[in-house]
C-alpha cells in the first residue's frame, strides 16, 4: 500500500538530487531516505529515480509525478493550517445564559469537566432573568426552558422535557409522611413562589386544589424553592430533571401537567461553526442528555 508520508522522500531527493541532502532537509538518515523512497518505488511499481555515482536523478516516469505529488504536499500543508487555525480558535470567551438553578445544579460539574478539556476556553455564566437575546448576540449560548425556540436564526436540541412535580427531602418525609396525592397535601407545610412564570402555573395548581392557603413562605426564584426542600422546611414544585438527581430529594407524585415546555440548548445560526461555541455546544449537549436519559432510567 502506498504510504502518503513517503512522497515527502520523493520530493526532497527531487529536489536536492542525492539521499544525503535529502535526509538534511528531513532531519532523518540518509539510509532511512532511500529506504522510503524504494519503499514508495516498490508500491507504485514505477522506478523514479536512476541511481548514479553522482546522485540521484529523476526517470522519465519520477519527472511526471512531481507535479501531482507537489499538489499533495500542498493539500496536506492547506490541511495542517486549517487544523492548527481550529486548534487556535478553541480558545475565548463563551457566553452562556441560563436559569440560576441550573447554574448550580447540573452545571456546575458540567462546566469543570468543560474547562479540563478546553482550558483556554473561558466562560461568562449569565444566570439574569432576563431574557438574552442570542440574535442581537446577548450571549453565544442559552440553556432554557421554551415550549418551542421562537426567534429568527435559533438552532439547537431538546435536552428533556420541562417537567415539574411536587419534592419533599428524605429527612421531612421521615418525620411528616410523603404525599402521594394532591389532597394528601392539606395539612403539610408548602412553599410557594419560584418567580412569575413558574408561580403563575404552580399557584394556580395550588388554586385548584385548595393549597394555597398551606403556603408558609415565598421565594421568587426555583433556587429558593430548591433551597428550601433541601433543607426539609416544607415541599415543593421543582423541575423533574434537577430534582430526580439530588439524592437526598424525594418524588412525591406524578409531574404536574401543564404547558408542554422543554429544556433546550441553543445557539444562533452565524455562531454554531465558531470552533469554541461549536465544542462547548457539544460537549453540554452530549453530557446533558445523558443526564436526561439518566433520570428516566432511575425512575423505570
Amino acid at each position: 500500500m502506498l504510504d502518503w508520508n513517503d512522497l515527502r522522500y520523493f520530493l526532497a531527493v527531487a529536489r536536492t538530487g542525492s539521499t544525503l541532502s535529502a535526509g538534511r532537509s528531513l532531519r532523518v538518515s540518509q539510509t532511512t531516505v532511500a529506504r522510503r523512497v524504494s519503499a514508495l518505488e516498490q508500491a507504485l511499481d514505477l522506478v523514479l529515480f536512476d541511481r548514479l555515482q553522482s546522485g540521484y536523478v529523476l526517470t522519465p516516469a519520477g519527472e511526471a509525478l512531481v507535479p501531482q505529488a507537489e499538489q499533495v504536499e500542498g493539500a496536506i500543508a492547506v490541511f495542517a493550517d486549517s487544523a492548527a487555525g481550529q486548534a487556535r480558535d478553541l480558545k475565548g470567551t463563551v457566553r452562556l445564559t441560563t436559569q440560576e438553578i441550573y447554574a448550580i445544579t447540573v452545571l456546575a460539574p458540567l462546566l469543570r469537566d468543560l474547562h479540563e478539556l478546553h482550558p483556554d476556553i473561558r466562560i461568562e455564566l449569565d444566570t439574569s432573568d432576563e431574557l438574552r437575546d442570542l440574535a442581537s448576540g446577548g450571549a453565544d449560548i442559552a440553556l432554557r426552558t421554551e415550549i418551542q425556540p421562537s426567534g429568527a436564526g435559533l438552532v439547537g436540541r431538546k435536552i428533556a422535557a420541562d417537567s415539574w412535580t411536587v419534592y419533599c427531602s428524605k429527612s421531612y418525609a421521615a418525620k411528616h409522611g410523603k404525599p402521594r396525592r394532591p389532597r394528601d397535601l392539606q395539612g403539610h407545610t408548602l412553599i410557594g413562589g419560584g418567580g412569575e412564570g413558574v408561580w403563575r402555573i404552580y399557584g394556580a395548581w395550588l388554586r385548584q386544589h385548595a393549597l394555597e392557603e398551606s403556603v408558609v413562605i415565598h421565594h421568587d426564584s426555583p433556587t429558593g424553592l430548591l433551597s428550601a426542600v433541601r433543607s426539609g422546611f416544607g415541599i415543593a414544585v421543582l423541575p423533574c430533571f434537577i430534582a430526580d438527581g439530588e439524592s437526598d430529594l424525594i418524588r412525591c407524585m406524578p409531574p404536574v401537567h401543564g404547558e408542554e415546555r422543554g429544556l433546550w440548548l441553543m445557539t444562533h445560526e452565524r455562531l454554531r461553526h465558531t470552533p469554541r461555541v461549536r465544542a462547548v455546544l457539544d460537549f453540554l449537549g452530549e453530557r446533558l442528555q445523558h443526564a436526561a436519559r439518566a433520570s428516566l432510567s432511575a425512575l423505570v
